[in-house]
This record gives C-alpha cells, structure tokens and sequence, in this order.
C-alpha cells in the first residue's frame, strides 16, 4: 500500500525560519492568513490514494515531509511566545530581536591593569587606587595618574590607560611611561559595542551559551523565545528490563535511557516516558490520553504479532504520513498526524535503527517546531568503501579524521557500539560508496559545534 502522506504538490509553499516564527509571535494579536484563503497550497502533507501494494518513502523526502507537518502543526497550534529567564533559555529559538537596553560598556572603562594618565608624562600617582565595581573617583588634572583595574570606571579627563608593564616609577614616585602613549589607547569607550536600541540578534537566533552572556550584559533577565515541544516516550515490549542484565529471554531497555536526553538536544521538552506492555488496549490508553504535542513510540512498527502500532492509529484515526522509509538500518519507522497539532513518530525497537528514526523523522519534525535553523549540508570523503543497500539509503556511523570520515564497524540495526564512538552518520546512497566519495554526514548531537552539546 502506497503511505499516505506522500506528498506531490511539489510547488507548496516554504516557510522560512521567521515565517514559522511569525506564526507564535505576531504583535498585532492576529495570524497569519489560511492558505486557502490567498488562493495558495497548504503546505501540509497531501495524502495519496492507497496502492495495492506498500512502498516506502525515500529518505531525503521523508524527512521533508516531517519538516512539513510540523510547520502545518505550527500553523494550527498558534502558540504564543514565551518569557524564559536566562538561566532556562539554552537551547531555544528567539521570537523577538535581542535589542540592547544599555550602551555596551555602560561607561568608559579600562582594558588593562595599569594607570589611567592624564597630560603629558611624569604623572604624580594618587594614593588610592580604582578598582572594577567601584565608584569613579575625581576627575585627573594634568600631570596626575591613578592606578586602576581592568574594566574600572574611567576617571573623567584621563589622556590613556598605562599598562602595567609599560610604566615605571623613579625615587620620587612619579610615573614615567617606557614607550609611547596613545591619547584613548587600552581605553574601552562607551558604547563601543553598541548603543542602547541597536539590535544585537535577530530573530530565529538560537540561544546558545554566548547569546545568553551577551543578553545578561546587554541588562536582560528573561528572553521571549518560542516554546519548546513537548515530547512524549512510550517504550514498548515485555521483554524490556530497567537494571541488572539479561536473563531468560529478558534484555535491558537502551531506548528508555538513550531517548530524552536526545529528545531534549534537538529542542524537545521531554514531559514522561512510560513503559508500556505489549497489549494493543494498553497502547491506545497511552496514545489517547497523551497531551505531547510529539509522541514517540519504541518498537512495534512492523507486522508481527504483538506490533500494535499501525492497528492502534486505525483504531483512533490517525493519518500515516511516512509507512516505513527506504533507509537501512530502520526502514519501518513512521510518522502519523494524530490530531492537527499532534504527531506520533514510530521508531522501531532495534536501538541503531531506532537512531536513524530520530535524525530522520524526529529531528526535522522537533526542529522546525522550535523555529530551530536547519544545519547546512556538508560532505567529506570517505576513507574506506561502505557496502550499499540495492535500493535503500545507508546511515552508517563515521569518525572525522581530518578531512576524511572513517566508517566504524558494529554499524548492524540492534548495535549501539558504533554510534557510541562516532561523531557523525554517513549518509550513503544505494549501491554504497568507493574510498575517497564524498558522502553527505549528519552531526550528532554531542559531536556538533552548535547548542547540542548542551542535553538540559
């Protein structure tokens, strides 16, 4: 059967970042208009009739199609910005340009330890000194030095600031400076980073550890982002154990710790993780009384015979939009709309496969539901041949090496070994790749540059 979803209204319309974000942050309390309504095509995923028989979705259209659903999913939710304080913004997207409230510094201060100096030199030096913090002592007459700290205020008049280094004192104590000085120099003006008003970030920036120093300097205590999603896990299988090891058929759940942690760096609000039996009464009691604006569920995507994932979304009428993907490991991961602004996204059990689930489906899907900009495209040769799949695209965990990435073995559906020890998948196109090709990589996480690294 041909999946639902599929969509063929190649020309719908594409929101940028501050499309979406316009969507929770419109200043006249009103929205955007339907679609419909200006005679445009929604940009939702547009269902196909059912096939006589099943065919996955191609890789990189699957994760469009999750990209998709969630700016659908925005549209209908109309969620309004919210105020974070500082200490809880890392991580999210900005709705409102981070303006300066102050002059960046607020006063003329001292870029070094040494002497702030007026007139020409010798320089009688007061006894008492400015340090950072303090208030600003009297202004300097000519002929006059004050020792002062990096980033004390500067005393009015001064000519320059005297490194530390760059001074010395004869039997008389007064200054001589050993080289030349510079009227303004080791001085940092006000104002020299920016005025009071003038934009610093615009909007759609994601808030990483330097954007909230900046923020805190420029004199705020909340920033206005958009919300995070929240995220629902449902572990499924009676063969899951929490502790201890294996035993009489029974293996350790790796989904349940691996999942949140995850969950939360690609921009989620993780709000529970249940486990839950294999018994199809038991799933739809989790699915239907589950208020995530994400659900995702471990395991249970195929066609055995305690897979209660498809007879489930049947029953409460749900909308497949991805029915498995022609991707190696995980080909039958799915994505379901359940309601216009809750979407179930069904990774299957086996752990590596269930990765390729999240970076597939779950990280286009969280990203754009957090106004998040997507990462650019890279590529780096391989340094050894990677065996392909006949059809299906392969996601094959890599080590960066320079400027190569290194295929790591352990890379088999039920393996976490291999994703454990690398920095990136490789994304390897049917038929598999030569040494030396260049091969598309998905960062992960933790091996990223930007917020990832970041898991609270």
């Amino acid at each position: 059967m041909t999946p639902r979803g599929t969509r063929t209204d190649e020309d719908a319309e594409d929101l940028d970042v501050e499309e979406v974000l316009a969507l929770v942050n419109d200043s006249n309390g009103t929205h955007l208009p339907d679609p419909a309504a200006r005679g445009e095509k929604d940009s939702a995923p547009t269902p196909r009739k059912p096939d006589t028989r099943h065919r996955a979705t191609p890789w990189p259209q699957a994760r469009d199609i999750a990209e998709r659903a969630a700016r659908s999913a925005t549209r209908a939710a109309r969620r309004d910005p919210v105020s974070v304080p500082l200490d809880a913004a890392l991580g999210l997207t900005l709705a409102t340009p981070l303006d300066a409230l102050t002059d960046l510094p607020p006063f003329d201060t001292s870029a070094m330890d040494g002497w702030a100096v007026a007139g020409p030199a010798p320089w009688d030096v007061r006894d008492e000194g400015v340090l950072a913090g303090h208030v600003g002592q009297a202004p300097l007459t000519d002929g006059e030095a004050v020792r002062i700290a990096t980033g004390a205020r500067i005393p009015a008049d001064t000519t320059a600031v005297l490194r530390s280094e760059h001074g010395r004192t004869d039997d008389k104590g007064r200054l001589h400076a050993t080289r030349g000085v510079v009227p303004g120099q080791d001085i940092r003006p006000r104002g020299q980073e920016c005025r009071t008003g003038d934009q610093l970030l615009p909007v759609g920036t994601l808030v990483t550890p330097a954007v909230l120093g900046l923020a805190a300097a420029a004199g705020y205590d909340t920033v206005t982002a958009v919300p995070r999603a929240r995220a629902e896990v449902l572990v499924l299988g009676d063969e899951l154990l929490t502790e201890g090891l294996p035993h009489d058929g029974l293996i350790r759940d790796a989904l349940g710790p691996m999942l949140p942690p995850w969950l939360r760096a690609l921009g989620a609000e993780v709000t529970a993780v249940r486990r839950v039996r294999d018994d199809a009464d038991a799933l739809h009691r989790a699915m239907t009384t589950s208020d995530a604006d994400v659900v995702i569920t471990t395991g249970g995507t195929a066609a055995g015979p305690v897979d209660h994932v498809h007879p489930t979304l049947r029953r409460i009428g749900a909308e497949l939009l991805v029915d498995g993907v022609k991707v190696r490991p995980g080909h039958p991961m799915l994505l379901a709309r359940i309601t216009e602004t809750q979407h179930l996204v069904g990774l299957p059990g086996n752990p590596l496969a269930a990765v390729s689930g999240l970076l597939t489906l779950a990280e286009p899907l969280l990203r754009t539901l957090a106004a998040r900009p997507a990462a650019e495209p890279y590529t780096l040769p391989l340094r050894d041949a990677v065996h392909g799949h006949p059809h299906d695209t392969r996601l094959v965990p890599v080590v960066l090496r320079g400027d190569e990435a290194v295929p790591l073995h352990y890379n088999g559906p039920a393996m976490l070994r291999g994703i454990a020890a690398a920095d990136a998948l490789a994304v390897v196109p049917p038929g598999g790749a030569r040494p030396g090709q260049e091969a598309e990589l998905l960062d992960l996480p933790w091996a990223s540059a930007g917020i990832g690294v970041c898991f609270t």
